[in-house]
């Protein structure tokens, strides 16, 4: 019972979110704010991850192919389908939840536990309106982080294929480009959109109905980053047969 209570409170706080909107005045700032924060200040640790994880998957790949008869531009393909479909997306928001869900949660569970939230509820602030929709929107932007994530994770395996001699540039490249199907990257943007969702929606949850005081913020901040995973984990399992099964 109480994880429905949960999932029924959860459910009406992202309906409260869309009531008694802030002035949009307020709100633009709030949510250019919560872009810098959320999107632009996480680029530097998504590029650092993309790179060296295309690289780890091209060496992996590279050093299972063993048969000489295999073409080295197998390389590439597999280095493709796999940052694109998986490691762009699901690793990447796994990151994500660490870096910025655990921000929201100790963020809105600092105004919670010293009153800032029943101040804004006092003036007639539609709380859950003024400090989560920014987030909400702000993580709107998240596929593009993961445009950048596929990119750059595809740049790793190069760099990783040719200065470890493992494969060509132009095998490489004429792997990258065998049999692309453009709905696999639409597949990850959709994933990467509702990933971005619950990353914005559910930490913000467990620090706006926090209680007690300091000590409990980071209780509520590492319960968060283990709910949020857990069911990132079961919607890429969800999606994937949805979309691709």
């Amino acid at each position: 019972m109480t994880y429905l209570a949960n999932i029924g409170r959860y459910g009406l706080m992202l309906l409260e979110m869309f009531k008694k909107p802030t002035k949009w005045g307020v709100m633009k700032k709030l949510i250019l704010k919560e872009i810098d924060e959320l999107i632009f200040s996480s680029l530097g640790i998504i590029i650092f991850i993309s790179f060296f994880i295309g690289g780890v998957v091209t060496i992996q790949t590279a050093l299972n192919l063993t048969s000489p008869f295999l073409p080295k531009s197998l390389i590439g393909f597999a280095t493709r389908q796999s940052v694109i479909l998986e490691f762009a997306p699901t690793f990447t928001s796994i990151i994500m939840v660490g870096k910025v869900g655990s921000y929201i949660t100790s963020s809105i569970g600092s105004m919670r536990v010293t009153e800032q939230i029943d101040a804004l509820e006092v003036m007639g602030v539609n709380s859950v309106n003024y400090l989560i929709f920014p987030k909400f929107i702000a993580m709107l932007f998240y596929p593009f982080a993961i445009a950048i994530s596929m990119y750059v994770g595809i740049l790793g395996g190069w760099s990783a294929a040719v200065f470890g001699g493992y494969a060509p540039t132009s095998e490489f490249i004429a792997g990258v480009q065998q049999d692309l199907v453009i709905f696999h990257v639409v597949y990850a943007f959709i994933k990467s959109l509702v990933f971005a969702i619950v990353i914005a929606t559910l930490p913000a949850y467990h620090g706006y109905y926090l209680k007690g005081g300091a000590l409990e913020v980071g209780k509520a901040a590492t319960t968060s980053f283990i709910w949020t995973s857990v069911v990132l984990i079961i919607l890429n399992y969800v999606l994937t047969q949805l979309l691709l099964g």
